[in-house]
């Protein structure tokens, strides 16, 4: 050892590993990450769930004809408000207008559901229906960006994107957030900045994967044989790690992991999107096979979504189709200004079957426990009339779901007045939302943290409690 010389530059280059666990220690001293066993980060807390499913109900469904229904506008249809109405997106409000949906008590649980869900119904002993969400914004692209990430503008990571950063995937030949399309679906307003990173390494952002086309995600087709490829890859990466030889590139770091995730995707994403060696039974109970094209394109990435649970993906968002739609604009399907009872039944139709069929499946396989279902736009909509027979966007009270994943199935929480327009009990926001997802999978939402422009930003923002009341 005597013979051995170092500089001061190359001592501190070939220890830096050492310094960097302090560093690591640290942050981990001050809660900014879950805990590290054997180099893999795991959960705050015992999780009762591994895997999140978003069916993401892109343009605003209206809860007073979905999952709220409200008596007292069949009776004042056609009459004005009798009480005070707030400005809407284009303020061209109308009079009271009546469910053209019928509603019935489902399950054991009596859940009221609309006849748009009849499969839907036939699993509501399994849906906790919260009824008092709410939203900041009133708009297509804020609305979106608030319910993906927590804020109403691009540049934050979406909650798939901290999922993967809290837990990672558990298979690492697929990504640990993907967003599936098909059916010529498109991103919501905000575009795929919905599915982004932002400030997290560029890893953990969504892969889009196409559920009905081939290949499924166009730039990971190899230009080389199995052999050569590898070659090259690894020359690529000899050649980054030496760039950052004696400096830290996050960006870096996270572009050699992207191409490793992307070269050994290339065998698995062909093989789950094969979907040939599925049973009939299973086929029918998804409706992969319907004879309108709009719902058999969402039953392929309900069955997808199941798939990939199986293999261990974290985070799976679903994408509404935006074809033959009617009233709804292509990235808003749900966005009945006009014609809503068209439109939302359209719509209904579309996804009615395939979510069932999913819940049933999941729950056939012993899935359903492990894997959280939410079910959520960005905001409802008015308890009167846009134009005739349209409505108006309304974030002051509206209904999501959640199935699955340790939820108390066969709840309802929360309250909006007669009409359906404004919250009166047990308000609640997509914090609390992203805060109790994130509790069902061991996570603090306090303490899922990263240090970003001075201060340590999480998804819940500074807000946020956990809706224990639908939990069991």
């Amino acid at each position: 050892m005597s013979g051995l010389h170092f500089s001061r530059r190359e001592l501190l280059r070939q220890t830096s590993n050492g310094f960097g666990m302090l560093a690591l220690k640290g942050l981990m001293g001050e809660g900014g990450l879950p805990d590290l066993v054997d180099g893999r980060q795991v959960a705050h807390h015992l999780p009762r769930a591994k895997h999140v499913i978003f069916c993401f109900m892109s343009g605003g469904v209206s809860q007073v004809d979905s999952f709220d229904p409200k008596p007292m506008l069949q009776r004042l249809h056609g009459k004005p408000m009798p009480v005070p109405v707030e400005r809407t997106q284009f303020n061209q409000n109308g009079n009271v207008m009546a469910s053209p949906f019928t509603f019935s008590r489902r399950g054991e649980s009596g859940i009221p559901v609309s006849s748009m869900f009849p499969e839907i119904g036939s699993v509501a002993d399994e849906l906790a229906v919260v009824r008092s969400m709410t939203s900041s914004v009133n708009e297509h692209a804020q609305g979106n960006y608030l319910m993906h990430t927590g804020f109403p503008f691009m540049g934050h990571p979406s909650a798939g994107a901290w999922m993967n950063y809290g837990l990672g995937s558990e298979n690492q030949n697929l990504p640990g957030f993907v967003v599936l399309q098909s059916g010529g679906a498109v991103a919501p307003h905000g575009g795929v900045g919905l599915f982004s990173s932002g400030f997290l390494p560029a890893h953990h952002q969504a892969s889009v994967v196409s559920a009905d086309r081939s290949p499924a995600v166009h730039n990971i087709v190899p230009g080389l044989d199995a052999a050569d490829q590898r070659r090259h890859l690894d020359l690529v990466e000899r050649l980054d790690r030496r760039r950052t030889r004696d400096t830290s590139d996050p960006q870096l770091e996270a572009a050699i992991r992207n191409y490793e995730t992307a070269y050994r995707m290339q065998a698995a994403v062909p093989e789950v999107c094969e979907v040939s060696g599925e049973t009939a039974a299973t086929r029918k109970l998804y409706g992969l096979d319907a004879p309108e094209p709009t719902k058999a394109a969402y039953a392929r990435q309900c069955l997808l979504a199941r798939r990939l649970v199986e293999r261990g993906v974290r985070f799976i968002e679903l994408s509404c189709i935006t074809k033959g739609i009617g009233a709804g604009g292509a990235p808003n399907p749900w966005d009945q200004h006009g014609a809503l009872k068209a439109g939302h039944a359209a719509m209904a139709y579309q996804v009615d079957q395939p979510i069932a069929g999913l819940i049933k499946d999941l729950r056939c396989r012993g899935l359903l426990e492990e894997t959280l279902i939410i079910w959520a736009g960005e905001f409802g909509r008015t308890p009167f009339s846009q134009g005739s027979d349209g409505r108006d966007h309304n974030p002051y009270g509206f209904s999501v779901f959640l199935a699955g994943g340790g939820v108390r199935g066969g709840t309802i929480y929360g309250q909006t007045d007669e009409f359906g327009y404004h919250v009166v009990e047990d308000r609640c926001d997509v914090y609390d939302l992203w805060a109790t997802v994130l509790h069902q999978l061991g996570l603090d939402h306090k303490r899922l943290t990263y240090r970003y422009a001075g201060r340590d930003v999480r998804l819940t923002d500074v807000h946020g409690n956990v809706l224990t009341r639908i939990l069991s």
